[in-house]
């Protein structure tokens, strides 16, 4: 330590100071703490809130969070900013223009339709690419995904896996063989990726076949296929739960569209 001798009123100060420089001189720099990390919830509530409130997104889409909920379903979901989503039966982009900007420009989309939707979805989805860098149009069946095997961290599948009994005026199938359907979406899926299924509530035991009559299925049918195809049961949410739709009333029916009961469900790729 560096010594001064000195007298006068002057001293106490001066020493004081001194004393200090000699000791950072002599040791390696104190440590000081770095500011806090934002959380993993507040980094993710951040990118949900610039999703949702980003100038881009059509009035028409802010018009249907109410019913579509969005901000609730990406926190079911656990997904993150930079993954690779599959969205399976994205239609004309509601969810896509979300899931785009809340990837951000490390994340990777890939938005699936079956070819048969061409006809009424017209050229909704070419307008919904527009400036959605991170996007690319898969037109497939359902069952034969051009996806390499484990490439996605997540598949979303939303109103739903009822079109597997579901045939397109015209007679053009969604999907060769209903059985493959969910083993090829278990496929393209990493280990340890989450597959997140949402769809219209029909009544316990309702055959599969509503789903081609009122475009509902009985929860019971997604998890038992799911199941099968390997996937593990995570998780479920009351979010759109509706006690007033009766469950049998056809999903296009005014007296209940856009305000069905639907269940909300979280698998895993083991």
């Amino acid at each position: 330590m560096i010594r001064h001798m000195m007298v006068g009123a002057a001293m106490v100060s001066l020493v004081s100071a001194c004393a200090n420089h000699g000791r950072d001189a002599g040791l390696a720099p104190a440590d000081v703490p770095e500011p806090p990390l934002l959380s993993a919830e507040d980094t993710v509530g951040e990118a949900i809130n610039a999703a949702l409130l980003s100038e881009a997104r059509p009035k028409a889409d802010r018009d249907r969070d109410e019913q579509r909920k969005p901000e609730a379903v990406l926190r079911f979901m656990d997904l993150e900013p930079g993954d690779t989503l599959l969205e399976m039966e994205a239609g004309n982009g509601y969810f896509t223009e979300i899931f785009s900007s809340y990837l951000g420009p490390d994340g990777m989309l890939y938005m699936q339709n079956p070819a048969a939707f061409d006809a009424f979805l017209g050229d909704s989805v070419e307008e919904r690419l527009e400036g959605l860098d991170n996007v690319e149009y898969v037109r497939a069946q359902f069952d034969d995904l051009p996806l390499e095997d484990g490439s996605v961290d997540a598949v979303t599948w939303f109103q739903g896996p009822h079109e597997l009994w579901y045939t397109p005026e015209g007679g053009t199938e969604l999907v060769g063989d209903i059985d493959a359907a969910f083993p090829e979406v278990f496929r393209v899926l990493k280990s340890g990726g989450s597959f997140v299924v949402i769809d219209h509530s029909a009544p316990d035991g309702a055959p599969s076949t509503t789903g081609g009559d009122t475009h509902r299925i009985d929860p019971q049918i997604v998890r038992d296929m799911a199941t099968e195809a390997g996937f593990v049961f995570v998780d479920e949410s009351s979010l759109f739960d509706n006690p007033e739709d009766d469950l049998q009333t056809s999903v296009f029916d005014e007296s209940i569209r856009g305000k069905t009961d639907q269940f909300l469900m979280k698998f895993e790729k083991p």
